[in-house]
This record gives structure tokens, sequence and C-alpha cells, in this order.
């Protein structure tokens, strides 16, 4: 049986970068604390590793691609508080 290709921060990390770029209003709503803006990231990042891996996440693969997307909306984050 052949085992899944395992999802790692060389496939997560560029996919998240185009996620946020491709909804940089969802982006900025997050940052704004709007109610559903950490949702619908989540969810569209979950979808688009489910997508390039062609298979259902694990729940520690879930795990990470919520920590990942945090990871990555928080450095936004402090970037943006830095160039202000």
């Amino acid at each position: 049986m052949v085992q899944p290709e395992p999802l790692t921060l060389d496939t997560l990390d560029p996919l998240i970068r185009q996620l946020l770029v491709d909804h940089r209003e969802k982006t900025f709503t997050w940052m704004q604390r709007e109610p559903g803006a950490w949702g619908f990231l989540a969810g569209q990042c979950v979808a688009a590793s489910r997508k390039e891996l062609g298979r259902r996440l694990t729940d520690p693969e879930r795990r990470m691609v919520w920590s990942r997307l945090w990871w990555w909306l928080e450095q936004l984050q402090l970037r943006l508080n830095d160039d202000c």
C-alpha cells in the first residue's frame, strides 16, 4: 500500500501565501477582528491543502494548516504595524 504524500511546510507555505493574496479583503477583516474572517480563511486554506494533496487531511494535518495560517496572519500583521 502506498503511503499518501504528507503535508509539509514546503507545500503549505506557498499555498497560504497565495491564499492571503487572493483573499486580501478577508485578511484585512481578520486584522480588524471581524467575525467570520478566521473561519473563512481557515476553511479556504484546508480546502486548498486538500486539493493540493488530492486527498482529505488528517486531523493533525488540519491542525497544522490552522496553526501555520495563524502564524502567517500574525507575521503579516506585525509587518504592517511596523510599517505604520
